[in-house]
């Protein structure tokens, strides 16, 4: 039997408008009220990443080291994060549109401020006022377009929503890189100023909460519901401990600080806490419950995976080109590019085809196309590989992505009352932002792992008296000398040298290796699209019942 979306005794006791009693839509046409809320999160995503390639130029600005300056992304990692789950309930408690709109301004006036900070105290603060303005807009577009759109055009309206999410990291470093390269780092944060007042004067002409949310509303103001403030401490202690551990641990050298070992023990105890607390609380902060629903939860697992793999990858391959290849951070964006250009073309795709075929399928599909291209990568990326190689590679291996995102983002609606579209869209956010914060946290200590394991056995052949060694120092050595050097100096430079190579071919290898893990691992989830339960009906996914 189907699961139904009739909202339980309790909830319409609690909420008299029964969300399923009437079809409901928006004033103006839904695409102008996706493409305007898409604004705000496009912007919103690309701040996540736009700043990193301008950190060496923010801490000599001010006066700071390279590890201090990495707190500007990690204090707006971890205020993002914790705003995130509970933006459900932010939304409930002031209204939807209102909540949206707040973000969008404190995002806004805080990035005008990021740009004037004088000093990296002040940066950071404003970073962490940015961060908690951005937290809750990936999470209310989402809400806002499950709401806008009918079931059979939620594919479409979730590529619009992709394209922001999924193209936005992927050129934030080359723009990032362009603007501090030809304006300065200010200018990274002051661009979000006239997209924030733009989006704020669209949003508040175009966009309108549903009646059941103004229902939600006016009960939790009178009284109806009790504010879950133990949710809400340890929810906000729990995610930031954890965003810390996952930001810092590999910088810091993971459990040999005590500090980060502190943290993790501050976020494990925290987050069973509030899990335990939230499953049993009459009223939530976020409805754990919702993962009773057996394609939410597996839809949100896939999102999860997602999160690692896009993330991770984005953040590894721009490492790899830079540290190894020595191209600059701009190029290394460019590189990137063509994943981005072809997620907006398949972004479109996927939404269309999935309201036509099984989303199942399509999920499958992106597995097993995603898996593939990462195994053809690592098979093929070299430290004398060219641009061009790189470009088509990233290209391949995006490709598969949206055949993902889309049919996870509309399955996790399925069996869910519309009254609970803003805690599906908020915790479906949370997930891929963890997904990706800890898939970025494995994957980098995975490579400097790997890169100890191949530079020992390396370096083990590499020993005085071994002919092959002898005769690369000696080669070397010999042209050194031509140059000028005296014969001790010419063979002491060779052998740097030789000692240079030996962990630029250990840190390639990790990286072949860190691909391969990669490409197993999603080629592994591509039968358990079956565990999915099939929608009934047309295969459009979000309001079939």
């Amino acid at each position: 039997m189907p699961e139904s979306t009739a909202a339980p005794p309790e909830e319409q006791a609690k909420y008299p408008f029964d969300p399923n009693r009437a079809a409901w839509q928006p004033k103006y046409n839904r695409w102008i009220v996706a493409l305007t809320v898409t604004l705000a999160t496009f912007m919103e995503v690309l701040d996540t990443s736009i700043a990193n390639v301008s950190l060496p130029h923010i801490a000599g600005s001010l006066g700071a080291s390279m590890e201090e300056s990495t707190w500007v992304l990690t204090s707006y990692l971890v205020s993002n994060a914790i705003v995130l789950p509970i933006s459900a309930w932010l939304s409930r408690l002031i209204g939807r549109k209102r909540f949206y709109m707040s973000c969008v301004a404190l995002f806004t006036v805080s990035s005008f401020f990021c740009g004037l900070a004088p000093s990296l105290g002040a940066l950071v603060f404003f970073r962490v006022l940015q961060g908690a303005g951005g937290g809750g807009l990936q999470p209310s577009e989402q809400a806002i377009l499950a709401d806008a759109f009918p079931a059979s055009m939620r594919g479409m309206a979730f590529a619009v929503y992709g394209m922001a999410v999924v193209v936005a990291p992927a050129i934030g470093p080359t723009l990032g890189g362009w603007i501090t390269d030809n304006y300065t780092w200010h200018w990274v944060f002051y661009i979000n100023v006239p997209i924030g007042i733009i989006s704020l004067l669209l949003t508040n002409k175009l966009v309108d909460d549903p009646p059941y949310l103004v229902e939600q509303q006016k009960v939790f103001r009178s009284g109806g519901s009790k504010v879950d403030w133990w949710g809400l401490g340890l929810v906000a202690v729990g995610i930031s401990s954890l965003q810390l551990v996952l930001d810092k641990g590999q910088e810091k050298d993971w459990f040999a600080t005590h500090w980060i070992t502190a943290a993790l023990v501050v976020a494990i105890v925290c987050l069973v806490t509030w899990v335990i607390w939230e499953w049993r609380h009459p009223d939530p902060i976020v409805d754990i419950r919702l993962f009773k629903h057996r394609n939410f939860s597996i839809a949100i697992f896939f999102t999860f995976v997602l999160g690692i793999v896009l993330f991770g990858t984005t953040v590894m391959l721009p490492e790899f080109m830079q540290t190894l290849l020595g191209y600059p951070a701009v190029t290394a964006g460019l590189a990137l590019a063509g994943g981005g250009a072809v997620m907006m073309l398949t972004m479109p795709l996927a939404g269309a085809l999935q309201s036509r075929l099984d989303p199942r399928w399509l999920m499958g599909f992106g597995f097993a196309s995603t898996g593939i291209a990462l195994f053809y990568m690592s098979q093929h990326i070299t430290l004398g590989m060219d641009f061009g190689t790189l470009f088509y590679l990233r290209v391949l291996q995006t490709a598969g992505l949206a055949f993902i995102f889309i049919p996870s983002s509309v399955l996790n609606y399925v069996g869910i009352e519309p009254g609970k579209n803003n805690q599906v869209s908020a915790i479906n956010s949370f997930v891929r932002n963890i997904g990706g914060s800890l898939g970025i946290a494995l994957i980098t200590n995975y490579l400097t792992r790997s890169t100890q394991q191949h530079q020992t056995f390396l370096v083990s052949h590499a020993t005085p008296g071994s002919p092959i060694y002898e005769s690369i120092v000696n080669g070397m050595a010999g042209a050194l000398q031509k140059a000028g050097l005296d014969q001790v100096e010419a063979r002491h430079q060779s052998m740097g040298r030789v000692y240079d190579m030996i962990q630029q071919q250990a840190a390639g290898l990790a990286y072949v290796d860190t691909i391969a893990v990669l490409a197993l691992v999603v080629l592994a989830l591509t039968p358990l699209v079956l565990i999915l339960r099939k929608p009934k009906g047309r295969p459009a996914g979000g309001g079939l019942h």
